[in-house]
């Protein structure tokens, strides 16, 4: 695997992610817990638990806050909107062609930047959670096992709690409220030994995965304050 440490960021970048901290520091009060487990430099997979459409914002402050540049895998559909799908690709985030026949095709893209020392991250749980769910049984994609057996590249764990509070995945409210607490963890890289490859150990990756990030998730919302708590996702 390459260890390069990735691009370094432009100029447009560099504003762009001075932007989003100064929106965050505004609109949250946030508590970064381990943001040494992001490495400052190579190739790092994130995988993030997924509560609402707006944690993407709160993960990708949380990456920057660790040094590094956030290369996302973003729905495709965001691609098209106009002048949002133009600032996306020229802040290097990858567009992820759901059910489309050259889906794969996304973590070919995904594995090259890894390749080139760059900071992905990845929802394994693909989407936020439907009322129904149980957020402790929520089954992952393999997508993120599949590019640590093609890469090598080390997994970080990151979980949010809060963001749910600015904007419920539920009901697509948005509650507009100054220093709004929200609060992020990463764990260390995780130890996880794979064999071949196969469908049976992509399964047994992404399960330790999930694991992984269920255990940050509780400990992230056990952490948090009282107001944080009534969040969604505590049922």
């Amino acid at each position: 695997m390459n260890s390069r440490s990735g691009r370094a960021p432009d100029f447009w970048q560099r504003v762009s992610m001075a932007a989003l901290q100064g929106v965050l520091r505004l609109a949250t009060r946030r508590r970064y817990v381990g943001l040494d487990h992001i490495p400052r430099g190579g190739a790092v997979i994130v995988v993030a638990n997924h509560v609402s459409k707006v944690d993407s914002l709160v993960i990708a402050g949380f990456v920057g806050a660790a040094g590094r540049w956030p290369r996302f895998l973003a729905k495709a559909p965001l691609f098209d909107v106009p002048l949002l799908g133009r600032f996306l690709l020229r802040m290097r985030q990858i567009p992820v062609n759901r059910g489309a026949a050259d889906a794969g095709r996304v973590l070919v893209v995904a594995a090259e930047a890894l390749r080139a020392g760059d900071a992905v991250v990845i929802y394994p749980e693909g989407g936020t959670p439907k009322p129904w769910e149980d957020k402790m049984r929520r089954k992952g994609k393999t997508g993120a096992a599949r590019l640590l057996l093609s890469t090598g590249a080390p997994i970080v764990p990151v979980a949010s709690w809060g963001p749910q509070n600015i904007l419920d995945p539920e009901t697509g409210r948005l509650r507009l409220r100054l220093r709004t607490p929200v609060t992020v963890v990463a764990g260390p890289p995780l130890r996880i030994s794979y064999e071949d490859g196969s469908g049976a150990d992509l399964h047994a990756v992404t399960e330790e995965i999930m694991r992984a990030l269920r255990r940050l998730a509780t400990e992230a919302e056990d952490s948090s304050e009282p107001a944080m708590r009534r969040g969604l996702m505590r049922r």
